[in-house]
């Protein structure tokens, strides 16, 4: 099991505990909004480090940008799994061929 697989299994599993003891429960209980609210404010966050070429801080910034998606997919519903298959699939295609098919 991968260290994000492992994460993804922590935030399910602290999606049961109180909100009062767990920064996910608290996210969580907050609703998909604010849920993806901070996901938006942590990628913004990576994008000022990356563009600034601090490279301990986009790593820090791209850590927490990974913890609160996998928090937004939670939310949502969305498994890991269902993002690994539609990687998969896209992986037998350029990355321009792949956008065509989804404006087309």
């Amino acid at each position: 099991m991968s260290t994000i697989e492992k994460l993804a299994a922590t935030i399910a599993s602290r999606a049961k505990a109180s909100p009062d003891s767990s920064y996910t429960a608290k996210l969580l209980n907050a609703g998909v909004e604010k849920c993806a609210k901070k996901f938006g404010e942590e990628a913004f966050e990576l994008a000022l480090a990356a563009a600034v070429n601090d490279r301990a801080h986009t790593a820090q910034e791209a850590a927490d940008v990974i913890y609160h998606l996998l928090v937004l997919m939670q939310a949502t519903g969305v498994s890991l799994k269902e993002v690994e298959e539609i990687l998969t699939h896209r992986e037998s295609q350029s990355g321009l061929q792949e956008k065509a098919s989804r404006n087309g």
